[in-house]
Formats: structure tokens, sequence, C-alpha cells
């Protein structure tokens, strides 16, 4: 049984290195129940080692010069190895936890079996523990994997045994079928008129705004980012910051200015990334660009494998005031969208492919010291849930995304909701950006400051 990798989920492969892996991840904050024992968790860890993954989380990665590479299904599993439990110090903090979280996200997944892994992690006080779920980037996006980790997560306690994200059901998923006999060169013919033929022009379109600058009117610009600390050579290291805002007065704020509440997670970021940059004497004098991966997903498709492409948003002038600057933003937004529209969907998806592509050849040919970054940032928004969710007994406090960085982009924020909460989680290169904290504080303070903006704007319309 054998699946081809779909090109997008392939150059997730072919682009990782140890410096830069290329995996997903969740980190889950939970209670314990009042009347837990003190092998509470390690009975969760045992019951996860327990189950027998399932469809997509039984492939593994094949490659050979005989065929394309492929999925294929494999019936050997080291749980061992699939499911962790780690014991923090006693009395640990959020900050230990952040930075054991951080070490374990650097490391690379074994590709010799199913790129996936779970670690239950104790010793945080009041019967708080965490799981840090690790998915490989060429086996799901992010919609995807938070689809499993919700479908595996009750929303009342339940004291069976939980069924792990690895082994539950989503209805939809399609395990490798079996394929025709064919040539190497036939399947290669067959993938590039499926996923190829739909660019048409794309890839030149992009290498022209690369190698103009992203010089080419309105719409989306990629290849327009002004260098700094976020573009800077990728190293091992990861910083991780967290933070949550209420989804309600994210929504009200939004609204007052005609915009979303993803126009309001890039504008706040945005003020957080230029306030941190003067603070750090790095400012750059230029209005930053914000890739934005757009879900090309129909509603209810939970397929494994990556369904995006982006818009690259020019965002505010640097001195702007956050009311202004959310105004440019959404208008930048609208219009980067608008050019994304004109695409069908599979032209759509090659636009990022040839965007990361161009990117990642010039990091590694080293041009990406003579042209602009493709942006300066990624801001993802991964639909979560709205009701709590629990892990058996265990409550669930917060779901906070911890992504993959790559293209020269050293800086990653995704947003998933969680109840009244939206929950960012900030990965960035740990060797250029170790303050990360920073910008999740500042990114706060912003926020406060367009929760004001926004309610004199309001005050100002109902007075004409």
């Amino acid at each position: 049984m054998a699946k081809t990798i779909p090109l997008l989920d392939l150059m997730f492969f072919l682009s990782e290195t140890k410096a830069n892996p290329k995996h997903v991840a969740a980190l889950i904050l939970l209670e314990a129940p009042t009347n837990s024992k003190k092998d509470f968790v390690a009975k969760l860890a045992a019951a996860y080692r327990k189950a027998a993954p399932r469809s997509p989380f039984d492939w593994v990665a094949q490659f050979g010069l005989s065929h394309l590479p492929r999925w294929v299904n494999t019936g050997e599993f080291d749980m061992e190895y699939h499911v962790l439990h780690t014991v923090l110090p006693r009395g640990a903090t959020q900050a230990e936890l952040i930075a054991h979280i951080a070490q374990q996200h650097e490391q690379l997944l074994d590709r010799s079996q199913p790129v996936f892994q779970a670690e239950f992690i104790e010793g945080l006080p009041n019967r708080e523990f965490a799981v840090y779920l690790k998915i490989h980037h060429a086996l799901v996006d992010g919609a995807s994997a938070i689809a499993r980790v919700l479908a595996s997560l009750g929303e009342t306690p339940s004291a069976r045994p939980p069924e792990p994200f690895f082994a539950v059901g989503v209805g939809d998923e399609a395990p490798p079928q079996r394929r025709a006999r064919a040539s190497t060169a036939a399947a290669i013919k067959d993938l590039i008129l499926k996923q190829g033929a739909a660019g048409g022009d794309l890839a030149l379109k992009l290498l022209r705004k690369q190698l103009g600058g992203g010089a080419e009117g309105v719409g989306s610009a990629p290849f327009s980012a002004p260098r700094g600390p976020m573009n800077e050579p990728m190293v091992g290291t990861r910083s991780i910051a967290l933070l949550s805002l209420p989804i309600d007065e994210m929504k009200a704020a939004g609204k007052a200015f005609g915009g979303t509440l993803n126009d309001v997670a890039v504008a706040v970021v945005d003020a957080a990334l230029t306030r941190y940059l003067r603070g750090r004497r790095k400012a750059t004098g230029e209005r930053l660009v914000a890739m934005c991966p757009v879900s090309l997903r129909e509603a209810g498709d939970k397929e494994a494998t990556t369904k995006v492409s982006a818009i690259f948003v020019p965002l505010g002038a640097p001195g702007m005031k956050i009311g202004p600057r959310m105004e440019q933003v959404i208008a930048s937004a609208g219009s980067a969208k608008a050019e994304l529209c004109r695409m069908s969907k599979d032209a759509a998806m090659i636009y990022v492919i040839a965007a990361f592509g161009l990117s990642e050849i010039s990091e590694l040919v080293r041009l990406d010291t003579m042209v602009r970054p493709l942006a300066n940032f990624v801001l993802s928004n991964v639909p979560g849930s709205r009701t709590e969710r629990y892990l058996g007994r265990a409550k669930v406090l917060g779901m906070y995304p911890v992504s993959a960085l790559g293209a020269g982009i050293g800086l990653n924020v995704t947003l998933l909701s969680y109840g009244n909460s939206m929950d960012f989680g900030f990965v960035a290169n740990g060797a250029s950006m170790p303050d990360l904290d920073k910008v999740a504080n500042y990114t706060r303070a912003a926020f406060a400051d367009l929760c004001k903006a926004a309610v004199k704007r309001e005050r100002g319309a109902s007075l004409r």
C-alpha cells in the first residue's frame, strides 16, 4: 500500500535540516481533577502507549530511485518513542515548562518511524500538567492536526481511557491506496500535470517579485520585506512565548474598524514587533511584511495533507499609532486576498509552493544576502473550539500552537481559539530572538491600545 507524497508536503521533507526542523506542535495545558492520585498523569501516558495508531499515523515516508517519494503503511511501532512521560523538578514554573518545550521543539522526528510524538509533562503547581504534541508538517497542516486533537478530547469529563489523537477516527481520512504499476517517469508526468501545470506563470511572476523587491503594485508583496533579526540565518535553538487574549474583545475591536479578528492579530503583532525592533535598535524604517497562510479546505475536510496558500501583507508604517496601523493592515490584507481569489485552488497552492521554493533556494545558495526576505513573520489562525474540552477527567485550560520555521522567516505566530480565549504561540530563531517573551508582552499592550482606539472610533461614529 503506497501513496505518493504531494508536492507541498514533500517540500517540508526536502527543506528540513537539523537546524530547521519542519514539525508543527501544540502545547495543551490541563488541570487534573481534585481527587486524582499521584499516578494520574502516568496512567494517561500508559493508556496512550496501549493505543494502536491508525491512518495517517501508521504511515512512514519512503524515498528511493525507483519511485516517487511516498507514504507506506507500517505495522511496527515503538510506542515508547511515540509517547513520552516527563516529570519536571518539583515546583517547576511555566517559564521552565516553556524552556523544556523549546528544547523538545528543536529535536527532529525520526523518519524511520511514523512522524509524531506525544509527551506528558507533570511537575507544575496547582494540579496542572501539560501534553506536548508534535507532528511532521509533511503529514498534516494546522487545521487537519487540530481537527484530530479536538476529536480526541471530550466535551465532558470521562473516566474511560482517552482515545489518542493518533488513534481516533475523524471520518474521512484516506489510507494509502494501491496504485497501478507505472514507471517513475510516468508518475512524475502525472504529478506535474496535476499540480504543476495549474501554476502557469506563477513561478516567473514570483521570481520577478523576488528580484524586484516585491514591487508589483497592489496585492500580495512577497520578497518585499526589510531584513531584520527574524530573517537571520537559522540555527537549531528555538525560543517560545505564549499569550492569551479574549476572543470577544478581539472581534469587537475588529468590527469597530471594519476588519476581522485576523486583522486584529496581525495589527497588534505588527505594532509589538515594531516596538521590539526599536528597543533593540534594529528598527528597519520600513513597513514589515506578514505571511498569512490561507486554508484551501472545504468545510469538513480533514484529509491528512497540507492544503494552504498564503498572502503576503505589507503592514503599518513604523511610526503609526495603532488605529491607523489597523486601517492600513485591513487595506493591505484586502488587496492581497483579492489577488489570491483570482487564482484557482490549484494555482493558489502552486503559488505558495513556488514562493517557499524560491526562498529556500535563496537561503541555501546564500542569495538571501542579495535579495529581500519572503516575509518578516508568519501569522496563522487555526480554528479551535469554543466549548470546554477534557482529556479523560482532566480539564483543558489552554491550547497553544507551536509551529515550524522556514523559508528564511525566523518568527512564527500561530493562533488557536479555545473557549473564550485566543491562544497565541510565538516561535522564533533562538539565536536572533532569544527574548521572545518581550514580543508577547508588547502584543498584549498593543491590543489594549487597540481596544481604546476602537472605543474612541465608535464614540466618534455615534456622534456623527
